[in-house]
C-alpha cells in the first residue's frame, strides 16, 4: 500500500512530513497537490489512505485538516512489514 503507485508518492509524503518545519505545522491537501504536481482529489486520496493506516493524524479542521506524521505508529507499522505482514 505504501509503495503503490510505483512512483512512491506516499513514501514521499511521509518523508516530506518528517522534514523540520513541515513536521511541526503539517500539510494540507493543497500543499501536497502543489508540491507533488497532482490534483487535489489525488492528494486527498493519498492522505486518507495514510491516515487510515494510522501513519498520519489530522489537526486544525477549521480551515480544513492539516496532516501530521504519527511518530508512534510509524515504527509499529514498519515492524509489521519487516516481519513479513
Amino acid at each position: 500500500m505504501l509503495s503503490t503507485p510505483a512512483d512512491g508518492t506516499r513514501l514521499r509524503i511521509l518523508a516530506w512530513l518528517g522534514e523540520p518545519g513541515t513536521a511541526e505545522r503539517g500539510l494540507t491537501a493543497d500543499d501536497v497537490a502543489g508540491r507533488l504536481g497532482v490534483t487535489r482529489p489525488a492528494a486527498v486520496t493519498h492522505l486518507r489512505l495514510l491516515t487510515s493506516l494510522g501513519l498520519l493524524r489530522t489537526t486544525g479542521h477549521d480551515g480544513g485538516p492539516r496532516y501530521l506524521r504519527d511518530e508512534i505508529r510509524i515504527p509499529e507499522v514498519t515492524q509489521l512489514f519487516e516481519k513479513g505482514w
